[in-house]
């Protein structure tokens, strides 16, 4: 056999593999080119074609644009709800009344616009949403918000449809998930592999029979598989998935974006950080004092709940949870002396008779009373006791189920981003005084930490915390400089998060 005879099989298989692998390339490449275009388009590339005139802007650029900017970290997507900053939904026609200049320039630098005083629509936007201020895009060019202000009225009108198209709009192809093509196309890989070893064990069975004169002996399926080759094979294959399956588990961890859990008291962020309009940081008064926001003590719902004995929602359902948990004699108002001490049946006798009186103020009928108060302390009991330990005593502290949980290699301090960068707390955590039960609102990725960093401008002047940065309050008072961004400070180091 010559050269090239023993090693057909060989080039076959690296044939098949490499026109396998061009097919998913190619087919890739085509999923991307449809689905989305302009995902890593840069804002300079966004206008390479031109000025774009007003109402044509292009929805997958601006789709791109809004990604690459981190606008839904204020924005909500569907254009239509408020969320830390205003819906987006029919802004054109709000700024119908001034020139559209002023627009691009509010979306650039709205605090350069309201302080010019030209604009009275910039002026009161500004004062409606608390003057709080907007972030500053100044690299974006007029053609980069046409395409932006596309993809909000794709968003309104269309839902997924591609605008400035030569025919009009054009529906957005549905993702599709391609897991099981690969599945089959790898089953496909390694049944043509084994085939192709078996018929490169038989012509090697020939070669020899016919240099040697004696038929040796052949080697069976089994030989093969369990060949020194094929066990390494195997051992890289686990490696390289065990590696990735850990790598990929580990970038998700403690992200879990929409991630929602029921609470052992129904706290209602609506009525309390919305209705009412309570701070943020009287419950969580570590955010501007420490790394930690820190969870509410019981004794910081006593505050208000000594006096407001009654809930809006669920009577005396949920507050007299907190009495159980602290030892509150809510009839008596006084704290029990020794509670920690107390049976739950001796605390039953306490909270069933204060459950009892409201429910009788209200004048309930007396068996719908019994077993309203006894399904209300089971309820109580199942709240406060613990799912790990299994402990069913009542007093003690709430357990209450953590949403936000980065890794222990991933730094944040949020006194650093609520005191320094006097952050509000609705952009990471969303709107907060509009969610009945919380959620985690953000990615909480590298990425959106990142982008975040590159475009939050810091609050430089006037803030003794930036006086050693000498050179940027040099170029900001001769006009070299507009904004100092936390990327300009820093932010960006590698030991900032991962130290």
């Amino acid at each position: 056999m010559t050269y090239h005879q023993k090693f057909l099989p060989f080039l076959l298989l690296v044939f098949c593999l490499f026109a396998g692998g061009q097919t998913g390339i190619a087919q890739g490449d085509q999923d991307t080119a449809t689905t989305a275009p302009a995902a890593t388009l840069s804002a300079s590339e966004a206008v390479a074609d031109g000025e774009v005139a007003p109402g044509e802007g292009d929805y997958n650029k601006g789709k791109a644009l809004w990604n690459a900017n981190g606008c839904g970290s204020c924005h909500n997507r569907n254009m239509k709800d408020n969320s830390t900053g205003p819906a987006l939904g029919g802004v054109e026609s709000r700024w119908a009344s001034e020139p559209r200049e002023h627009l691009y320039r509010w979306v650039q630098n709205s605090q350069q616009l309201i302080a010019s005083g030209e604009s009275a629509r910039a002026i009161s936007v500004y004062n409606e949403w608390n003057k709080n201020p907007m972030t500053a895009f100044p690299a974006l060019t007029n053609s980069d918000v046409e395409h932006l202000l596309g993809y909000i009225q794709g968003q309104i009108d269309g839902l997924g449809q591609v605008t400035g198209g030569p025919d009009g709009p054009v529906p957005a192809a549905a993702e599709t998930d391609n897991t099981w093509l690969f599945i089959v196309l790898g089953l496909a890989l390694l049944l043509l592999s084994l085939i192709l070893a078996r018929i490169t064990s038989n012509m090697q069975y020939m070669v020899a029979t016919k240099e040697q004169g004696d038929a040796p002996e052949r080697r069976t399926l089994t030989d093969i598989l369990t060949s020194k080759g094929m066990i390494a094979f195997v051992v890289f294959a686990l490696v390289v998935l065990g590696g990735y399956t850990t790598v990929n588990h580990a970038i998700e961890l403690g992200r879990q974006q929409d991630y929602q859990p029921e609470q052992p008291i129904k706290f209602s962020h609506v009525t309390h950080a919305g209705l009412n309009q309570i701070d943020c940081q009287y419950c969580h008064d570590g955010a501007r004092r420490s790394k930690h926001s820190v969870i509410p003590a019981v004794n910081t719902c006593m505050n208000c709940h000594r006096a407001i004995k009654k809930g809006s929602q669920y009577g005396t359902a949920e507050i007299t949870k907190i009495y159980a948990a602290i030892g509150y004699d809510p009839i008596e108002d006084v704290y029990i002396e020794d509670y920690e001490n107390y049976t739950n049946e001796e605390a039953a006798e306490v909270y069933k008779k204060w459950i009892a009186q409201e429910y009788l103020a209200d004048e309930r009928d007396i068996d719908d009373l019994e077993t309203t108060v006894d399904a209300q302390w089971e309820e109580i009991v199942s709240s406060l006791t613990d799912d790990y330990t299994g402990d069913t005593k009542v007093a003690g502290p709430v357990e209450w189920v953590r949403i936000h949980n980065l890794p222990d290699h991933a730094y944040f301090n949020h006194a650093q981003h609520v005191t320094v960068g006097n952050l509000q707390c609705q952009n990471c955590h969303g709107p907060v005084q509009e969610m009945e039960l919380v959620y985690q609102y953000s990615p909480l990725s590298m990425g959106w930490c990142v982008n975040c960093h590159r475009q939050t401008e810091v609050q430089f002047n006037d803030n003794e915390y930036y006086q050693a940065y000498q050179r940027y309050h040099e170029e900001m008072k001769s006009g070299e400089r507009t904004a100092v961004t936390v990327e300009d400070i820093g932010g960006l180091s590698c030991q900032r998060c991962h130290y």
